[in-house]
């Protein structure tokens, strides 16, 4: 059991209930979220021109936040797809980065995204760490969950390994058959490994889908992290409070 989880929720911006954080990756920890954005775009827009020439619409900042960020990567893909009425079979995962179904587009953005965390590397937030920091002074159980399958590498870069104890990503994701964000089921596995009931933790969400999974779950506390100027839309899909950044719950920084 978490040692002071009762005494020290006021100053990490909880419910004194609250036990457990289950903290997503890109965009709430680390500033990965802008080089998947990137990724995608590139893959995307890289589709859509060999499909429809160079008067293609291309796949913009929204299309990201309302149909790919926070889902499975294969999910995300399927998702874009359908708001555009284009249908590919749905491959298989190790289908090369060049094949046109859905796996296999999305390879091709993962083979983007390693590109871009090569050259440009991997920096976490300073409020986060604070953040993280601060909770895991308090004793508070942590989790990351993220729809990524390079949720290892990219904790990792950023020097983060030690502020956790249980990861739950898109790998663990699809070894389970668990149902991606918006589906809460990540996340109730995520609490599950820090033993704690969906009550007594918190979600840490930057992504529409991820904040909606924190509402479905039933989790005691749902904050949204206001990334991209979608304060109304967070509330609107579930989180409990929106903050720019994390360290602004922090009693000291009140």
């Amino acid at each position: 059991m978490p040692r002071f989880a009762c005494s020290v929720g006021g100053m990490l911006g909880l419910p004194d209930t609250i036990t457990a954080c289950l903290f997503d990756l890109d965009g709430v920890l680390t500033t990965t979220a802008e080089l998947h954005m990137e990724a995608w775009k590139k893959a995307f827009d890289e589709f859509l021109r060999a499909r429809d020439g160079e008067g293609f619409t291309p796949f913009t900042e929204h299309d990201y936040a309302e149909y790919v960020d926070g889902r499975p990567r294969a999910d995300g893909v399927r998702e874009f797809l359908r708001s555009r009425d284009i249908t590919l079979p749905e491959g298989t995962p190790d289908d090369a980065p060049t094949e046109l179904t859905v796996n296999g587009v999305g390879n091709r953005k993962n083979e983007f995204l390693g590109q871009v965390i090569a050259e440009r590397g991997v920096q976490p937030f300073p409020g986060s760490v604070r953040y993280l920091r601060a909770v895991r002074d308090a004793g508070l159980a942590v989790a990351v969950v993220t729809s990524s399958r390079n949720g290892e590498t990219v904790l990792e870069a950023a020097g983060l390994t030690d502020y956790y104890q249980a990861l739950v990503d898109g790998n663990v994701i699809a070894e389970r058959g668990l149902n991606g964000k918006p589906a809460p089921d990540s996340f109730l596995a995520g609490a599950q490994a820090l033993g704690a009931r969906p009550g007594q933790a918190a979600v840490f969400e930057d992504a529409l889908a991820g904040v909606q999974a924190g509402r479905a779950g039933g989790f005691g506390h749902v904050v949204g992290v206001d990334r991209a100027d979608q304060t109304d839309e967070l509330r609107a899909h579930g989180a409990d409070v929106v903050v720019k950044d994390l360290a602004d719950l922090l009693e000291e920084d009140a």
